[in-house]
């Protein structure tokens, strides 16, 4: 308990799944934490969710990802709100897939402006006020960053350029203080997939699943490391997930 005491975090995408887990779990340990997504219904579930654990420091913030001056004004909210931002986690996703000859440029592009765009524009919005006092950003990357499915080439392509990106911020944060790491879900339980079945546009049939709590507490591992450590890329599966081992 109390492992984030007093810390500021913004989670985008938190109000469902991955995010709400995330926001859950650093709430419990002491955080003051605000939500983000474009889905206010969630948003304000989450929350009320949260809050009947007895935890009043939770908050959220309507946020499109993908409009700059959405951003500016969640990371102004929580600043002027609370005092600092402390923590970052960009969650908010988008998982869309065909066979690569009938991906339309509407999928192509509302994968890359949320997974790519939304996580560089919350990145570079969090630098402006971490770089005076240090700082901790997660990005939620996925195993398709390293080893694609079938069909998912926007998704795929999405999470390899958040791996590239996260590499990238965290040389621009070394002189600051600023951490930036990458946390690879392996199959996981969240509402979109919740049948138990691939969501990436084949139907790869029952898939074992590990609970999105799984990955709420490695971020809070990743958030609660000591300043002047990083933990810059961790991927966690399922055991028997067929991730590895194969050809």
């Amino acid at each position: 308990m109390n492992t984030l005491k007093d810390k500021v975090a913004i989670i985008t995408g938190g109000g469902t799944g991955i995010g709400k887990a995330i926001a859950k779990l650093f709430s419990l340990e002491g955080a003051k934490v605000i939500i983000a997504s474009r889905n206010q219904e969630n948003l304000v579930n989450a929350v009320n969710e949260i809050r009947q654990t007895g935890d009043e420091k939770i908050d959220y913030f309507k946020t499109d990802v993908t409009s700059s001056e959405d951003v500016a004004n969640l990371f102004s909210f929580a600043f002027n709100r609370h005092g600092s931002v402390d923590i970052l986690v960009n969650n908010s996703g988008v998982m869309e897939g065909n066979p690569i000859d009938q991906v339309t440029d509407e999928q192509w592009e509302q994968v890359i402006s949320v997974n790519v765009t939304g996580t560089f524009k919350c990145t570079r919005e969090g630098f402006k006020y971490m770089k005076s006092r240090g700082g901790k950003i997660i990005n939620i990357g996925s195993i398709a960053g390293d080893s694609p499915r079938m069909f998912s080439s926007p998704y795929t392509t999405s999470k390899h350029a958040v791996r590239g990106l996260t590499k990238s911020a965290a040389l621009d944060g070394r002189e600051y203080g600023i951490s930036v790491g990458c946390l690879n879900p392996g199959n996981t339980m969240v509402e979109r997939r919740s049948d138990g079945r691939s969501g990436t546009g084949k139907d790869e049939g029952p898939e074992i699943l590990i609970d999105a709590n799984d990955i709420a507490r490695t971020a809070l591992l990743m958030a609660s490391l000591p300043e002047g450590t990083n933990m810059l890329d961790v991927t966690v599966l399922p055991v028997k997930q067929e991730f590895i081992g194969r050809g």
